[in-house]
Order: C-alpha cells, then sequence, then structure tokens
C-alpha cells in the first residue's frame, strides 16, 4: 500500500506602496548569486530582467553584495538611474541590532572591474560615474532609503553590508519612517512567525525593488514612482 505525501505549498507575496515624492562583487548574471533566490531563479522584470537574462548588460549590473569576503545578498544595479533595480535574499531571522553610525559605502568593481570586491567608503573628490555617492544625497532632501532592509539581515556583520549605497534609493521622509516602515515591519513578522522549513528551520525568500519616477536629485539619480516587496516561503 502507498502513502501519498502531502506537501506544502509556499506562500507567496507581493506589495506595492507609491512613493510620495559594503563592496560587493560584480559578477556576469543573476545566476552567479543564485543562493539569494527562490529556486534559484531570478525575478522577471520586463524590459530590464527577462527569463533570467539581463536585456541591457552595459547599464544593469548583478552585484553579488560583499562584505568581510562573503557573499549578503544580490543586487540588480542600475548605473543610469544610479539606484537598484531590486535586492533579494534568503531570511533566517535575525539575532543582532541595526548598526549606529554605519559608514555608507561603494561598490568597487562598477567603476574597475578588477577593483576589489568588498564595498567600501567612497573616495572623498574622486569621481564615480556608475553609481551614487553618499554627497549626492546630502540636502537634499530625501532619505537613504533601503531596499533590502539592515531588519531583515541576520548577523552584525550581515547588517553593515545592507549600507551600501547600491542597495539605497531616495525616499520621502514620513514615507520611508511611516507607511514603509510599517509594512517592512509587518513582513518581518510574518516571516518569523509562519516561515518554518521542513527542518524547523526559518526561512524565506524576499525581492525588494524599485520603479524609477520622473524626478533626480543631485543632477543624476532617480527618484522612484513606487516601491515594491515580495516574498515567499514554505509554512509547516
Amino acid at each position: 500500500m502507498s502513502e501519498e505525501v502531502e506537501h506544502p505549498a509556499p506562500r507567496c507575496f507581493l506589495l506595492l506602496l507609491s512613493v510620495v515624492p559594503t563592496g560587493s562583487e560584480v559578477v556576469g548574471s543573476m545566476s552567479e548569486c543564485a543562493e539569494f533566490l527562490l529556486n534559484e531563479t531570478p525575478p522577471n522584470v520586463p524590459g530590464i530582467l527577462e527569463e533570467g537574462n539581463i536585456l541591457d548588460q552595459n547599464r544593469y549590473k548583478p552585484i553579488c553584495q560583499t562584505f568581510g569576503g562573503i557573499r549578503r545578498y544580490v543586487t540588480l544595479y542600475d548605473t543610469k538611474n544610479k539606484i537598484p533595480v531590486f535586492s533579494a535574499s534568503r531570511y533566517i531571522g535575525t539575532n543582532s541590532k541595526r548598526p549606529e553610525n554605519e559608514d555608507w559605502k561603494i561598490e568597487p568593481q562598477l567603476e574597475d572591474i578588477h577593483g576589489n570586491e568588498n564595498m567600501r567608503k567612497d573616495v572623498e573628490g574622486k569621481t564615480y560615474n556608475n553609481q551614487a555617492v553618499n554627497s549626492d544625497y546630502t540636502n537634499q532632501g530625501f532619505d537613504r532609503g533601503h531596499l533590502f532592509p539592515s531588519s531583515y539581515a541576520s548577523t552584525e556583520d550581515d547588517k553593515k553590508s545592507t549600507f551600501t549605497l547600491t542597495n539605497i534609493v531616495p525616499q520621502n521622509g514620513p514615507f520611508n519612517k511611516g507607511r514603509w516602515n510599517k509594512m517592512e515591519s509587518c513582513i518581518k513578522c510574518v516571516l518569523d512567525e509562519y516561515c518554518i522549513n521542513n527542518n524547523d528551520i526559518k526561512e524565506g525568500f524576499l525581492v525588494i525593488g524599485a520603479q524609477p519616477g520622473n524626478n533626480i536629485i543631485s543632477n543624476k539619480i532617480n527618484v522612484p514612482s513606487m516601491l515594491w516587496s515580495a516574498f515567499c516561503c514554505y509554512s509547516k
């Protein structure tokens, strides 16, 4: 007699919110950072990333966000708009607090593919053609808003790795600290409460992205018109 085993279906969610006005390794394709993607499969972003293929590889760069020599999450970065298309990661819970006074970092390999793979602070006075730097956000009236938030990262170094400008978009301050922060907290509550895999380990996969808008700051950085967040996990 055979016994039919029931496998739980993954629970997936997508949330959209309209926006009111550490070194990382640049790689050749999203598949090189596939461990941070559900079923090792990147999302489809029409006109940008389709069926795992980056349509304009000169403009859009996949980054294995690397800090302390360890890959922490993955970002697809738009070197024209100077903001991420999305950041994605595997959620396993968190056991550390948000770093205080953490330095904002840039991606050396966006300027020189042979540069160091680890994120670091930008050099004052140096010109960066393919990404935002910290001073671009100074006195512009916008927060440096995380896509993949430090609150979702597990260890202290994981959290520090989220403070790279390749994971940041300009966000309206009240929106960032209000509705967006509330949504981040609600998603984390669901992940912590319900996303337990068959090995009794907390696990979920997240993708958080930005849709470019019509405004820019510092004559180069696009201000998104919408942010979106999606997550998926198995629930016992």
